[in-house]
């Protein structure tokens, strides 16, 4: 009877194995997370540091850190109009820790520009969430003798090809082959490896004409060493209101991209989803949303339900532009 009593009430030394082999393997998994979750973020911007893809993401990042609970990295990958940035990402492990800053150029535009790319556009880049829409400026050197749209365009005709404009990224190629074609023009076309690298260049009068973001373009303009004769996008800029759109001479013309945050294929969706909230709030604040409109970015954060469709409807409708400015695919 006495064994059979101890066998159904275990003495205090059994219990203390038990619950040892129970503890441990929890505590472990507990530690184990929360190094994982120490761990660094990367996000990969595919252009120069002080671009606008660049500013506006470190114009964010400071308000999202402490609810990450991860440092976060800014790691500056230019090259290519984005693709080695963003071949970075897609060839990433997918543990959550790296994740690509893109937009229009590198993720809608580049499909249709490029004939052979590293990875797979749709298939390998996630998308997370959007970040808001990024109008352009035309800029001319100062020393071309026009203030607006119809000037260029005549000065243009009357001198086929003495003009260039610089092509820092692939939604700016866009649209200026758009404008050219719209308008019946000839500038030829230089490419650069970033927006400050051309403006420097247009300032210096190596290039005579530029579509570039807000923070690249308006320190020079308010300088007297670059003149801005139109906005991009379809309805004239709030931060600008006395400048035409380039719609009003050509109708129909708009240039006006977006910023967006991607993940490699195979990232945990509830990673995705967290970060996809965290930066969502962040962008909707006032603060956030008051430093952006400096810089002439609209705030316009869009989850990751919308914003994956968004994206393949993107894809297509900058094919069409691209196919219809007559660009060749490299």
């Amino acid at each position: 009877m006495a064994i059979n009593a101890w066998a159904r009430t275990p003495d205090l030394r059994t219990l203390a194995v038990l619950f040892t082999l129970c503890v441990i393997p929890f505590i472990c998994g507990i530690t184990r997370a929360q190094s994982l979750d120490s761990r660094p973020i990367r996000i990969i911007v595919p252009f120069a540091a002080g671009s606008v893809t660049d500013v506006v993401l470190r114009t964010v990042l400071p308000s999202v850190a402490q609810q990450i609970g991860s440092p976060v990295v800014v790691d500056n990958r230019a090259g290519a109009n984005g693709v080695i940035g963003a071949d970075l990402v897609a060839k990433s492990t997918p543990d959550g820790l790296t994740y690509l800053m893109g937009g229009a150029g590198i993720n809608a535009a580049i499909p249709s520009l490029v004939k052979t790319l590293p990875y797979d556009p749709i298939n390998d880049l996630v998308p997370v969430v959007r970040f808001g829409m990024l109008p352009f400026l035309l800029l001319v050197n100062t020393k071309v003798p026009v203030r607006n749209v119809p000037q260029l365009i005549e000065y243009a005709k009357q001198q086929p090809g003495a003009l260039a404009y610089g092509t820092p990224s692939s939604a700016t190629l866009v649209g200026m082959e758009t404008l050219k074609r719209a308008a019946n023009i000839d500038i030829l076309g230089v490419p650069y490896k970033s927006s400050p690298q051309a403006m420097a260049d247009l300032v210096a009068g190596q290039i005579q004409v530029l579509i570039a973001d807000f923070p690249t373009a308006m320190p020079q303009v308010h300088a007297g060493k670059a003149t801005v004769i139109a906005v991009t996008m379809a309805h004239r800029s709030a931060l600008l209101p006395d400048i035409p759109t380039i719609g009003e001479t050509l109708p129909g013309y708009d240039n006006t991209a977006w910023l967006g945050l991607f993940a490699p294929r195979g990232t945990p969706a509830a990673m995705m989803a967290r970060l996809s909230d965290i930066l969502t709030r962040a962008i909707e604040t006032q603060d956030v949303k008051k430093k952006l409109a400096a810089i002439g970015f609209d705030a316009d954060p869009m989850p990751q339900s919308a914003f994956g469709p968004y994206v393949v409807d993107q894809i297509g409708i900058w094919g069409r532009l691209i196919s219809e400015s007559g660009i060749k695919p490299d």
